[in-house]
């Protein structure tokens, strides 16, 4: 009798502790929404963090009262159930966490260029800067609708991520809503035209790459974010700076995560005397997408 009452004792406990691993898988991606990201060097550690965290709260529960794991359990499923259908933080997102931890840390997936070719001055002076003129004057800081545009499409994503990344998600946001919705439509073959921010929203987000990259860097600019146009063989594109390399991999971790459902080649980047560029150009599906043509002609920062 001592026996059977020994091996049931066993037998709750290992269900009980197993219930408290399970616990702890759905919990950890939960708990990791709500710290800041972890950085150790270039080690995305904050979901590490809440799995060892989930866990340490799944061996109080069991340290006070173990049967107190199984409504533990079913809240956090509730939970996740609950967001399922509010289409916020799902299963497939509960995936993506888990994905992008092995993605972040243990795949070599940074595409560093930082091949950047200025012409000389000499050659500064004609086709080129010309084009640098016309591309410059199309971009108005003082235009409501642009403005109005800017703001409202900073908002349209990810902004139950904004506790964890800050004002970097309204980048972001805006970036996908730009890039998901414009359409490239080329210019006259003798006759380059240059739209303006407001033109380009007005045709129905049509153009081509300058109507692009005034777009988008007016709408950044009306929402805080520096950024530069890009000049290349036959065409031009916007950059995003991103500053110091803290906070490089800050956004680096915001994009891996909220752009998980993209396909990820690598987040291509230039880094010039410790400050960090992204790619933001329409070509990309995700912010740091790879360049069309890394080469440039011209720089313009705004």
């Amino acid at each position: 009798m001592e026996q059977q009452n020994h091996k049931s004792v066993f037998a709750e406990n290992f269900i009980l502790h197993a219930v408290g691993l399970l616990t702890v898988i759905p919990l950890a991606p939960l708990i990791n929404r709500i710290i800041p990201p972890v950085m150790i060097g270039e080690f995305n550690a904050d979901l590490i963090l809440a799995i060892l965290l989930s866990y340490a709260f799944v061996r109080f529960i069991l340290w006070i009262f173990k049967p107190l794991i199984i409504p533990a359990f079913v809240m956090v499923c509730l939970i996740m159930i609950f967001n399922t259908f509010n289409s916020t933080y799902n299963l497939k997102s509960m995936v993506n966490d888990y994905r992008n931890m092995v993605q972040q840390n243990w795949k070599n997936k940074d595409k560093k260029q930082k091949e950047l070719y200025l012409v000389k001055s000499s050659l500064f002076d004609t086709d080129v800067e010309m084009a640098v003129k016309g591309l410059k004057a199309k971009i108005d800081l003082k235009d409501s609708i642009v403005r109005n545009f800017a703001v409202t499409h900073s908002l349209d994503y990810f902004d139950d991520h904004y506790h964890k990344y800050g004002y970097y998600v309204r980048f972001l946001s805006l970036f996908k809503y730009i890039n998901a919705n414009f359409k490239y439509v080329a210019d006259a073959q003798r006759d380059e035209y240059y739209a303006t921010a407001r033109e380009t929203i007005q045709s129905r987000m049509g153009g081509d790459c300058d109507d692009h990259t005034i777009l988008m860097i007016s709408a950044m600019r009306y929402i805080g974010a520096r950024c530069r146009m890009v000049l290349s063989t036959d065409h031009v594109y916007p950059e995003l700076h991103c500053g110091d390399k803290k906070s490089f991999l800050k956004i680096q971790t915001a994009i891996t995560e909220l752009f998980a459902d993209q396909p990820f080649t690598g987040l291509y980047y230039r880094e010039e005397n410790g400050e960090y560029w992204i790619n933001l150009d329409y070509s990309a599906r995700h912010p740091g997408g790879p360049y069309v043509n890394n080469k440039a002609y011209a720089v313009v920062e705004f």
